[in-house]
């Protein structure tokens, strides 16, 4: 007879209990569940940093714009007031101070965005894969270097005795010096690059069927620029000078070393370490602050951001 089994099995048996889950894989159960929570989970930290350094910051030295400093002790009176925004507002050296430095970041901004068009159009259109990396590096190694270092090579360009002169001697000519023509010269040069790469990526997304349409259709290269490429570029235009213009707006040491004229950075800077007005600092500070919440708005207004 054949030999049965001590233990047959049966189909009614009981199946084996799951191995039970960590904390850790609940919890991603949970989120993968819930998308809207894992991702407010991923933007918070960085979120909570910008507002608690940043928005914290900010708001703390508007606050303290409003406070002033007794002129007999030098302590920080905390009484509200606006003696500094009056200050500001009644006092012709300031308001000079103000439009001097929004005239120099225009016409930085103006200035990069000449140059930074021709070369951008060049790199996205008309250069080869090898000439555009070449180029490409060419435009952020400059980055690499430190800011200061840029700022005081421009400084013995400049020289009297600088290589400029020395160059521009034979023809009878002579370099601009210090002053602000050097302060412009040097600000084109040194956020030149943050115009060249918007537009260069904007270009590189113009669809090179719509310039072949135009030319069938009879325009001109000035035309097609003028209503084909310009308004698909401005967007990055647009973005390209809220670098340039904030970056100019907030500078200090430029002019510092390459002028005597005064911009708005330099008076902040003179009243937080030499004068020690830290309210009067705090509410020349807001002026940069209001002009760039002003262009963004009219920037926003003419439909720069639309296409973003």
């Amino acid at each position: 007879m054949p030999h049965e089994p001590a233990h047959p099995m049966t189909s009614d048996a009981a199946p084996l209990p799951a191995p039970p889950q960590s904390p850790l894989r609940r919890l991603s159960a949970q989120l993968y569940r819930r998308p809207r929570v894992q991702l407010a989970a991923l933007l918070a930290p960085p979120l909570g940093w910008l507002v608690i350094a940043y928005l914290g910051s900010l708001a703390i030295m508007l606050i303290g714009s409003f406070f002033t400093v007794d002129a007999f002790t030098g302590a920080i009176v905390t009484e509200p007031s606006l003696s500094n925004y009056q200050t500001i507002l009644t006092s012709e050296v300031y308001r000079t101070i103000a439009l001097r430095t929004v005239l120099i970041a225009a016409a930085v901004t103006i200035t990069d965005a000449l140059i930074a068009f021709p070369i951008a159009y060049y790199m996205a259109r008309m250069a080869s894969g090898r000439n555009r990396g070449l180029l490409v590096v060419s435009i952020l190694l400059p980055l690499w270097s430190s800011y200061l270092v840029k700022v005081y090579a421009w400084y013995l360009i400049l020289a009297e005795n600088g290589i400029l002169n020395w160059l521009l001697a034979p023809f009878g000519l002579k370099g601009p010096g210090y002053g602000d023509v050097a302060t412009w010269l040097v600000f084109s040069y040194l956020w030149l690059p943050y115009m060249i790469l918007p537009i260069y990526a904007a270009l590189e997304r113009v669809p090179g069927s719509l310039l072949e349409a135009s030319a069938d259709l009879g325009a001109r290269s000035w035309f097609t620029f003028r209503r084909v490429v310009l308004p698909l570029v401005f967007p990055a235009v647009v973005a390209g000078s809220i670098f340039t213009f904030s970056l100019t707006l907030g500078d200090y040491i430029t002019p510092k070393i390459l002028s005597n004229t005064q911009f708005i950075g330099n008076v902040v800077y003179a009243n937080v370490g030499v004068a020690g007005d830290l309210p009067f600092a705090a509410a020349y500070a807001t002026v940069p602050i209001l002009i760039m919440i002003v262009y963004l708005m009219l920037a926003r207004k003419a439909g720069a951001f639309e296409s973003l």
